[in-house]
């Protein structure tokens, strides 16, 4: 069985070079840019790729929707076998692409698409034959970690940090997707989908994101309550439900989450049988994400089962869980769910009672409108 790779930018170079070095050899490259060093592997042409018997396994890391979504569609109807590091892609038609894959009698593959390098996704899908996950949660995102640790650890503020981050390649020059939570919330997304045997969209996570967070926060969040933050993704099964969501989260110091720094991840589940089973390293990069990129191709090459999809109605309700919320804001709009207060001038440093992610977030863009900079984070 031959391969062939969409798209020779950073996580395709990287799954090119792990796959050649480890001997499995790349019959063709498809991308638009000159690649000299590639000779006649490299083709524009993506009829080339479907038309050829001998390649069975196609690799996706272009990124984006389109022409992402057109050429998994193609190569699975082709009968070959997909993998794909792109989590927008596998997050936005996990339905239809499986779908395909198991109509087609071919497998589809996307464990780099969260977690990068770690093999978080792997681990998840052999853990759920056998257990009932009832949790997963944990850091999936790189940059908003390395922002969250320099800021407790050099006191600086976020948008320092943040052009740090960008400078060293960590953020792009438009950071929402790391920032507001995009990127986390697809990964959580995808994650709680294998985790519960369910589908859930990009839609049903409900997101914190984390530019408005001030050096008042880190001083009132580690001096005031003792404790320390982090930006985590949640998909907690409830009785008849699953909640999912993604926020700035305090939490003890001593906890697992507490102690990764720099721009590292670490995603946790929660099995019944399990306990809890904690997946730490790189969660981006070339060399991390293509060499989950490669892990899959391989599996494929090596007689990977083809997909077994068959997913359970499992409803998505975040008024379901209930949790403690830290406030600032200098917005005056009060509520019955604030349990204490302080203040400081204008701004309030608000806690809290326990209540349902929903409500929290529907109060959270009232406040917004009146006090955009608000800042919110869960607390476990």
């Amino acid at each position: 069985m031959k391969i062939a790779i969409l798209g020779f930018g950073v996580v395709g170079s990287g799954a090119y070079e792990v796959l050649e070095k480890a001997g499995f050899k790349v019959k063709k490259v498809l991308d638009v840019r000159p690649h000299p060093e590639l000779g006649d592997v490299l083709t524009s042409d993506y009829d080339e790729i479907l038309n050829d018997k001998e390649i069975g396994v196609v690799a996706e890391a272009i990124g984006g929707l389109e022409p992402a979504h057109t050429f998994a569609v193609k190569a699975l109807k082709a009968g070959k076998s997909f993998v794909s590091s792109n989590k927008h892609l596998i997050c936005t038609y996990y339905d239809e692409l499986h779908t395909l894959a198991k109509e087609n009698g071919v497998s589809l593959c996307y464990t780099s698409s969260a977690g990068g390098g770690i093999p978080w996704l792997y681990n998840l899908k052999r853990s759920v034959r056998c257990d009932d996950i009832y949790k997963i949660c944990g850091i999936m995102n790189g940059t908003t970690n390395f922002i969250l640790d320099a800021m407790i650890s050099d006191g600086r503020d976020f948008d320092e940090v943040l052009k740090e981050a960008q400078s060293l390649g960590y953020a792009e020059a438009n950071p929402s997707a790391d920032i507001d939570g995009l990127d986390t919330a697809r990964k959580t997304a995808i994650s709680s989908s294998i985790a519960f045997d369910t589908v859930i969209k990009e839609s049903d996570v409900s997101v914190f994101g984390m530019r408005n967070i001030k050096k008042c926060d880190i001083d009132y969040i580690t001096k005031k309550l003792g404790k320390t933050v982090r930006y985590l993704g949640y998909g907690v099964k409830t009785d008849n439900s699953v909640s999912v969501f993604v926020e700035p989260t305090i939490i003890e110091k001593g906890a697992l989450e507490a102690n990764v720094n720099k721009n590292f991840n670490m995603i946790s589940l929660f099995g019944e049988s399990v306990g809890r089973l904690s997946f730490y390293g790189q969660g981006a990069g070339k060399y991390p994400t293509g060499n989950a990129v490669a892990q899959d191709v391989i599996d494929v090459i090596n007689g990977a089962s083809p997909l077994v999809y068959e997913p359970k109605d499992v409803k998505t309700d975040n008024s379901a869980l209930k949790r403690k919320y830290y406030i600032r804001t200098s917005s005056s709009l009060a509520s019955d769910i604030f349990r204490a207060e302080e203040k400081d001038g204008d701004t309030r440093y608000i806690i809290t009672k326990e209540t349902d992610v929903s409500s929290i977030h529907a109060l959270a863009k009232e406040i917004l409108k009146e006090s955009p900079d608000s800042f919110f984070a869960g607390i476990e």
